[in-house]
């Protein structure tokens, strides 16, 4: 087995492959494998969501070269077999992203007032963060211009929810 620092090649776009499509005995392995991959997605590595979720578009119809990428993914799994998620209660530092003030008075739903209940019991423990990384991969899919969205959530230093997604429509980025 081949070992990997990245689950796949940057810029790879197996939507191109023209490999030679994959008996049943073969479609049957490349189905077992991303499905396999799918549950360790499930389980926390989320660091091959997006890889993965790319694979299993071609599950009905997968080429030798898919396969190969499949194989590429268990590889850097094998390299990255002690990647765990650690449970980090601190507070993250922001201190290095300036602070911009925005003038929340002004809306388009006109003057508002945050209603805040007066019987509210006082808060306990520790504070607690929400960080939220999103981000996109326009034109993911050469074929058909589709986009990718990635969304990692954190409670203070840990993460507790992601996922990768392809969008249903192609979209594209305008200015002006």
């Amino acid at each position: 087995m081949n070992i990997y620092s990245a689950p796949l090649d940057k810029n790879d776009h197996p939507e191109l492959d023209t490999s030679p499509l994959l008996g049943p005995q073969g479609i049957t392995v490349y189905q077992s494998l991303v499905g396999s991959l799918q549950w360790a997605v499930s389980l926390g590595r989320f660091d091959i969501a997006t890889s993965v979720m790319t694979m299993s578009s071609f599950r009905s119809a997968p080429r030798k070269g898919h396969l190969d990428r499949v194989k590429r993914i268990c590889g850097y799994l094998w390299k990255m077999k002690n990647g765990v998620i650690r449970f980090r209660t601190n507070e993250p530092d922001y201190s290095e992203i300036p602070n911009v003030e925005y003038d929340w008075a002004r809306s388009v739903y006109g003057v508002v007032r945050e209603e805040i209940p007066t019987d509210a019991p006082p808060p306990l423990g520790n504070y607690v963060s929400f960080t939220h990384f999103v981000d996109a991969n326009l034109y993911h899919c050469m074929l058909t211009g589709r986009s990718v969205t990635g969304i990692l959530h954190l409670v203070n230093q840990t993460p507790f929810d992601w996922y990768s997604k392809k969008q249903a429509v192609p979209e594209s980025a305008t200015y002006g």
